[in-house]
């Protein structure tokens, strides 16, 4: 039979508002409040809110920036800690289609001024505990944004800056507001800002669809039962916190809102609350791990599980958050795509082995995402793949729809960072047998001693293992002869003493003798607001070791 020149299956079959809507996570809010109206949506101090409360709440926020002239293609900026506000504007905002602009509440008021410039944001809503800071940032600014206060009663101190609260400006909008979703699910949905290390810090414009599917993500990869109880430790300014205000409100959960994240705010939270879930960088585990026993909870009618990532935890904090009762699950991404696509999905075979031996397969990240197509170790060069044996280090590429719209204003480093046809990471790692990514070091971090490669995080989680050490940070020192050599920077517990010798003993009877430190640094290690440790100052120092 001659094969017709249309296509069957494509005529008379077009897309229509029937049959394809944009995909966008707004909806899980509606659909809860829908469903779950009287289940409680957020915990927050002393306050609490329902579903159908939270769904009025935003469409009030949203109601009121639009008298404001807010709407498509504006940014609004909020810098707030984990509170209701902070997980209100998720929903808020893009509900007329204006894009999120969550800031980091431990930059200075130099960048925080740079972007508010670049993100070109018309309202600012900001907590008064970062009064002074904001204070500064808009006085660099020559047209500053209309700027509405979080007069939190969690918090005393700071000051008023703008011209009404946050509860009066909802008191403004109507709750029952016509809200949409938007016409093209690749429609902008926030703006995070990249740390900067090196210059200006990029920012990085999420769309509707990759929200949508990452949140699912979320559930999937985490295996995630319905109305969960989450608690923020992850700070929701970093990649929208992990696209989670969007899954909590995907499955109906309880958010519980912690402002300050420090272990025994933790641990009253999972006792007073019957928290399930909670996710956070390696540091907020270690202080769990390290919390005064008085402090410390164990729980024994559920199984906590926890979400790490950010930095490759070391065997050590994996062992010792699960001696606890905690299920711990490796996540890997970056903020150019959407916080996680990488999990260590667990097989079940695993369960038997020493709970050291399953630490060991848990510190590894995993396989991509359900949502996310595709992940490659390969030479940068080239993006020829690398074998999968488990020792061949190359660049991690990935693509698929939890990847970025691109960098805002940016368009040379949007194309750089897509070149080929895959995002590329930065980061270093070698896919095992098994098709599960591990990552070795960024790029910049890398040592190379005498032409081989020395990964640094393999070296840190043998340091991990010393009862000694508190915290561990490995990077590149220059050496006349061989090039580089590792150096240690170790943080020591409390009422603990071990030399530098001592140190670097232990390493090399676990290591290949090249690849323990040459040299020991003891003190506190600097961190960025999110807990990974700023190894460009550590390799500063390094250097400056030599001119000493």
């Amino acid at each position: 039979m001659q094969r017709e020149d249309v296509n069957p299956y494509e005529l008379g079959l077009e897309r229509n508002p029937a049959n394809h809507v944009a995909l966008s996570p707004l909806s899980f809010l509606r659909r809860s409040a829908q469903v779950y109206p009287d289940y409680p949506s957020v915990i927050d101090g002393a306050r609490r809110f329902t579903w159908k409360e939270t769904y009025a709440r935003c469409r009030r926020l949203a109601s009121a920036l639009s008298q404001l002239g807010i709407g498509h293609g504006d940014t609004v900026a909020i810098m707030a800690p984990n509170i209701t506000a902070m997980m209100e504007a998720h929903f808020g905002v893009p509900m007329i289609g204006a894009v999120l602009n969550t800031l980091n509440v431990r930059l200075d008021a130099d960048t925080l001024a740079f972007m508010l410039r670049h993100g070109e944001a018309r309202v600012l809503i900001t907590d008064r505990e970062f009064s002074p800071v904001i204070a500064k940032a808009l006085a660099l600014l020559e047209h500053k944004p209309v700027v509405i206060d979080i007069d939190d009663p969690e918090y005393q101190g700071g000051e008023l800056l703008g011209e009404i609260d946050y509860e009066a400006f909802l008191a403004k909008g109507d709750p029952e507001f016509a809200w949409t979703l938007p016409a093209d699910e690749w429609q902008a949905i926030t703006l995070s800002y990249t740390s900067g290390t090196t210059g200006n810090p990029k920012g990085v414009v999420y769309h509707h669809r990759g929200a949508y599917l990452n949140a699912m993500g979320n559930v999937l990869a985490w295996n995630m039962q319905a109305h969960p109880v989450y608690l923020w430790t992850l700070p929701m300014f970093h990649c929208n916190g992990w696209c989670f205000p969007w899954t909590i409100a995907a499955i109906a959960g309880t958010h519980v809102c912690l402002r300050k994240v420090e272990a025994k705010a933790i641990f009253a939270a999972i006792r007073n609350h019957g928290v399930t879930h909670f996710s956070g960088a390696p540091i907020v585990l270690n202080a769990m791990i390290n919390a005064p026993e008085d402090v410390k909870v164990r729980v024994t009618d559920r199984v906590i599980q926890c979400t790490t990532g950010g930095a490759a935890p070391p065997a050590a904090v994996i062992e010792g958050l699960e001696s606890m009762g905690m299920n711990v699950t490796q996540v890997y991404g970056l903020t150019e795509v959407y916080g996680p696509t990488v999990s260590c999905a667990w097989n079940r075979d695993w369960d038997a082995l020493p709970i050291a031996e399953r630490a060991r397969i848990k510190a590894q990240q995993g396989v991509c995402y359900h949502i996310q197509e595709d992940l490659m170790v390969a030479n940068p060069e080239t993006l020829e793949p690398c074998p999968m044996d488990g020792q061949t280090i190359g660049e991690v590429f990935m693509r698929g729809n939890a990847v970025m719209k691109g960098y805002l204003k940016n368009p040379d480093a949007t194309a750089e960072s897509f070149a080929g046809g895959w995002f590329h990471t930065g980061d270093l790692g070698v896919l095992h047998p098994n098709g599960y990514l591990q990552i070795k070091d960024r790029s910049k971090d890398i040592v190379i001693s005498g032409g081989e490669n020395i990964s640094t995080i393999e070296v840190e989680d043998v340091l991990y293992r010393h009862p000694a050490v508190l915290e561990a940070a490995v990077v590149a020192r220059p050496d006349e002869k061989w090039g580089e050599t590792p150096c240690a920077f170790i943080t020591l517990r409390a009422g603990v003493e071990v030399s530098e010798a001592e140190l670097i003993s232990f390493c090399r009877d676990h290591l290949a003798h090249f690849k323990a430190p040459k040299t020991v640094v003891f003190g506190a290690l600097p961190k960025t607001s999110t807990g990974k440790v700023q190894k460009y100052l550590l390799r500063e120092q390094a250097r400056n070791l030599n001119k000493e």
